[in-house]
């Protein structure tokens, strides 16, 4: 019998400190060239992102429900490297680098296989439904600190 790894989760999974997310570029991605569109690598960062405060277990759909606010991104730094095509299979790896009171920076890389296409630094602030910045919750920024990327 084969021993087939197991699919990845939706929610991607970590390596360590390190967040994985798996996707794929379609039709819809690319410009007339069959490259993906630039402003695509944000789409695929944001799932990454989400995917990993999913994956580390912050609940941000019941914090805005529940009326204590949301992250939003207040800064990035993007540059790319190569172009994904069509058909691609691309990673996102994400690391937490600092965390704040009210807000987290995260590192994240585009990746197919071994070659990075793009990367960005992200600052995502946590405001309250007035967009108010407002204090992450404890229990949130004890996660982020385990989280913390501490280099190889």
């Amino acid at each position: 019998m084969d021993a087939t790894p197991a699919p990845m989760p939706l929610e991607g999974r970590f390596d360590g400190a390190e967040h994985l997310f798996v996707c794929r570029v379609y039709f819809e991605d690319t410009d007339l060239s069959g490259v993906v569109y630039h402003a695509n690598y944000l789409r695929y960062m944001e799932r990454a992102r989400s995917a990993m405060l999913r994956a580390a277990g912050i609940d941000q759909r019941a914090a805005h429900e529940a009326g204590e606010g949301v992250y939003v991104v207040r800064d990035i730094a993007l540059r790319y490297h190569a172009p994904a095509r069509l058909d691609d299979t691309l990673s996102v790896v994400s690391r937490l680098i600092q965390v704040r009171a009210a807000s987290v920076v995260i590192h994240q890389r585009v990746m197919r296989d071994t070659v990075q296409l793009t990367d960005a630094t992200v600052e995502a602030a946590f405001v309250a439904p007035s967009g108010r910045p407002r204090r992450q919750s404890p229990a949130w920024t004890a996660i982020f600190e385990r989280l913390i990327w501490q280099g190889e």
